[in-house]
């Protein structure tokens, strides 16, 4: 079995898949930059006992991590725990894709991933790839697999915190649907404008993707991360494929053994 981990400023995202590429189960835990490599070894030999698997039967783990300060743990913890070297997803490694970045090296390990699986799984298409995380992110790769950039924003939590942390009397508010542009107490208000200005902002993004670098053609849009979900009947995405990055993993790991 293979072991898959995307490292996020939020969370740690993992899942597991059998020899033939099946996803059989994948979990969710917070990441902070101060977590031992104990800490996460433990975590992960408990969540893998917790769905009925033998942590002795992961013969390999692969990674990719937008924390920087976490590396060293995990790797520390692949070895200590799994007596396996990790294979990591950054610079330097086959990723199947002409990046376009002025420097290939600044492109996110996590948005990598994404496009990884993107293009295994949609092959000859124009794509992008939104990613509702922490930040909103998207990414857009040619039908010729050419990496073109993206764009970056605010996740909703950030939105959120942002205001809470920087205003006297706005709450925190629960993230949620919003379907009224207009809110009758300042708890709905915070609601709508976070939702509704992700909404409409990824509508129009893409729509100016579309007649930018694609002419008009056909392009198809995938969503993914923690927060797509709430998004999933606007008409945002095609597809929406929340173990994205687990499976861009996967697919790297193929490339590179």
């Amino acid at each position: 079995m293979i072991l898959a981990l995307d490292i996020g400023n939020s969370q740690i995202f993992g899942g597991v898949f059998d020899a033939q590429g099946d996803l059989l189960f994948n979990f969710r835990k917070s990441s902070k930059s101060s977590t031992s490599s104990d800490e996460i070894g433990v975590f992960l030999k408990n969540v893998l006992r917790e769905n009925l698997f033998d942590p002795a039967d992961i013969k390999k783990i692969a990674f990719c991590s937008v924390v920087p300060d976490l590396n060293h743990s995990l790797a520390s913890c692949c070895l200590k725990y799994f007596n396996l070297n990790p294979f990591i997803l950054r610079s330097g490694v086959k990723t199947g894709l002409k990046i376009k970045y002025r420097n290939p090296i600044e492109v996110g390990a996590d948005r990598i991933a994404n496009s990884i699986a993107a293009t295994k799984m949609f092959p000859g298409k124009n794509l992008v790839v939104i990613d509702f995380g922490t930040a909103t992110t998207f990414c857009v790769i040619s039908a010729a697999k050419e990496y073109l950039g993206g764009l970056i924003m605010p996740g909703l939590r950030l939105m959120m915190e942002s205001l809470e942390e920087n205003t006297s009397k706005l709450p925190k508010v629960s993230i949620t649907k919003s379907t009224s542009p207009v809110g009758r107490s300042t708890v709905e208000c915070i609601q709508s404008g976070i939702y509704l200005n992700t909404l409409y902002t990824a509508k129009e993004v893409t729509n100016s993707i579309s007649k930018e670098f694609f002419n008009g053609e056909t392009v198809t849009v995938l969503g993914t991360g923690g927060f797509a979900r709430l998004f999933e009947d606007e008409g945002v995405f095609e597809e929406f494929i929340p173990e994205l990055v687990l499976k861009g993993l996967y697919y790297s790991l193929e490339m590179n053994t």
